[in-house]
């Protein structure tokens, strides 16, 4: 007898047995056990999606820009972890010293000196400026410099003291906030601070000039590295 069984297909594996009085039971039961491993669909694959995570950090100096990142993040649907060891994205103001990394220009920072409205100091010319933070202006001031290694304090004393030393007896800001905090209580101070941390009742007296915002990257950048960049270009 000639005959074509039904074959019957399942992606779950399933098997319908078609009944037919030419055939035994017994063969027929044979025969759906044989179609079972004949015909039974390929299983899924199923793929995961993994999330990447990249490790990025910023100087206090560029630390408006780092909101930026983490937007551009979002819109990439990329986890940032932000730490100071060996980050793939390093954010600053101001070209380092020593650069042996790819850089990629931001967007760019304007550092000032800056007083309290209520300040006798009023604006400076750049020897005037020069001999303020030399230690040399009016004894009622108190000038605020950062560390030696802050970005903001480096470019500052290239654009402003060009070799001269700030004076000992300058007070030390741990970073632009605390910076800020200080000219908006203290009258008598004057200090630095990049525009973008500029607020309150701070008045600048006198522009250092402009520096590039920078992102510093380990290599060459590829893949979602490019694209941040590019989306911090682009803001």
């Amino acid at each position: 007898m000639n005959f074509r069984p039904k074959q019957s297909h399942s992606c779950a594996g399933d098997c319908f047995v078609t009944k037919n009085k030419g055939i035994p039971r017994k063969d027929m039961l044979l025969f759906v056990l044989s179609s079972c491993l004949l015909f039974s669909c390929t299983p899924v694959t199923q793929t995961n999606t993994q999330t990447e995570v990249l490790t990025v950090y910023a100087t206090s100096a560029a630390q408006p820009w780092m909101s930026e990142l983490f937007a551009c993040a979002n819109d990439l649907s990329v986890v940032l972890n932000v730490s100071a060891l060996s980050p793939e994205i390093y954010l600053r103001v101001g070209e380092p010293e020593m650069l042996v990394s790819p850089a990629y220009q931001i967007d760019e920072e304007e550092i000032l000196i800056v007083t309290p409205r209520e300040s006798p100091v009023q604006n400076l010319s750049l020897e005037e400026a020069q001999a303020l933070f030399a230690g040399q202006g009016e004894a009622s001031v108190q000038v605020w410099v950062y560390s030696s290694e802050a970005d903001v304090q480096i470019l500052f004393d290239q654009l402003v003291m060009k070799g001269r030393s700030v004076t000992s007896f300058a007070s030390v800001a741990v970073n632009p906030q605390a910076m800020s905090d200080t000219l908006n209580s203290e009258s008598n101070a004057v200090g630095i601070l990049p525009r973008h941390w500029k607020s309150g009742s701070i008045r600048e007296v006198y522009s250092a000039g402009m520096a590039p915002v920078l992102a510093i990257v380990k290599e060459e950048p590829r893949g979602v590295v490019i694209e941040l960049i590019g989306c911090l270009q682009n803001n």
